[in-house]
Order: C-alpha cells, then sequence, then structure tokens
C-alpha cells in the first residue's frame, strides 16, 4: 500500500503549491513555466494523485524518485539539478543545508504553517535550526517484528 493512497488530493496540491511559493518562485514565472520539478523518495505518492494535481492546477509535473540518501545527496550536490522541492531525512537535510544548496522557506507564504505539528518541527530543529529550509512532510521509522514460537523451531535456539 502506498504512502498516501487513502489521503485527500486537495491538501497535497495545496502542500505542492505553497512549497513552490515558499522556495520563491514567483507567480509571474510559475505562470510563464508552469513547471513543477520535485525529486521524492519512490512509493510516497500515488501517480493518480500526481496526475490529478496537474489537472486541477495546470501545472506540469515532472516527478522523479530516488531510492536512498546517498543518491539524492549526490544529484543535489553536484548542482543544477533544477528540482524545485525535494523530500531528504534529516540527517541529510542537515548536511545539504550547510552546503548552502537549499533556499530558505518564507513560512508566511504557507497559509496552513500553523497546523504543522510542532513536536514534529522540533525534532526537525535539530538538524535544521529555526527550521529554515523544509516543512516536515511525513515521519517514520522501521521496526522489525518476529516470531519467537517460529524462530526456536526453525533454527533450534534459545531466544
Amino acid at each position: 500500500m502506498r504512502v498516501f493512497d487513502n489521503l485527500k488530493l486537495k491538501p497535497l496540491v495545496n502542500g505542492i503549491s505553497a512549497a513552490v511559493l515558499a522556495l520563491g518562485v514567483s507567480s509571474s514565472v510559475l505562470a510563464e513555466q508552469q513547471v513543477l520539478n520535485v525529486y521524492n523518495w519512490s512509493d510516497y505518492i500515488d501517480p493518480a494523485v500526481l496526475e490529478n494535481f496537474q489537472k486541477e492546477t495546470g501545472i506540469k509535473l515532472n516527478y522523479d524518485v530516488y531510492d536512498s540518501n546517498e543518491v539524492l545527496e549526490a544529484k543535489l550536490m553536484a548542482g543544477g539539478s533544477g528540482y524545485d522541492v525535494v523530500v531528504p531525512t534529516a540527517a541529510f537535510l542537515e548536511r545539504q543545508a550547510k552546503a548552502g544548496i537549499y533556499a530558505p522557506i518564507d513560512m508566511s507564504l504557507l497559509s496552513n504553517a500553523g497546523n504543522l505539528d510542532e513536536d514534529m518541527r522540533a525534532k526537525v530543529d535539530r538538524h535544521d535550526p529555526g527550521n529554515k529550509y523544509n516543512v516536515p512532510y511525513t515521519w517514520g521509522t522501521i521496526g522489525l517484528g518476529y516470531n519467537v514460537a517460529a524462530l526456536k523451531q526453525r533454527l533450534g535456539i534459545c531466544l
């Protein structure tokens, strides 16, 4: 199941549109180009949502995906990536921001900024003091579950 299969389209449209504005793309440039270049983790947004974004806004979406922080960082650090919105993890955001590859976000342009979770902002603040270069987008952890009885049976060991 994709992460955003169950989310409504409107918040995504508003979020990506706000991100475009926050990254300093003027309305005249946006009207001229009508293109938004996004680089995100694979399988984070349902392709149907991306198609609907383009239909609703009339903005052409170039949506590229990557599978590791290292791939993202290599592309960004090489310069001239052309992406308007990227989705790094917090630790990589910190390194990349220190390298000067991001433009500061003007939070006053984000009409829903007041709805951002303060706990998430505080966590990301450890990597981006003042949350100058990011808007928390998603948060997750990786867990590993196992069946002790099945492992004992198969491996014959005490756990």
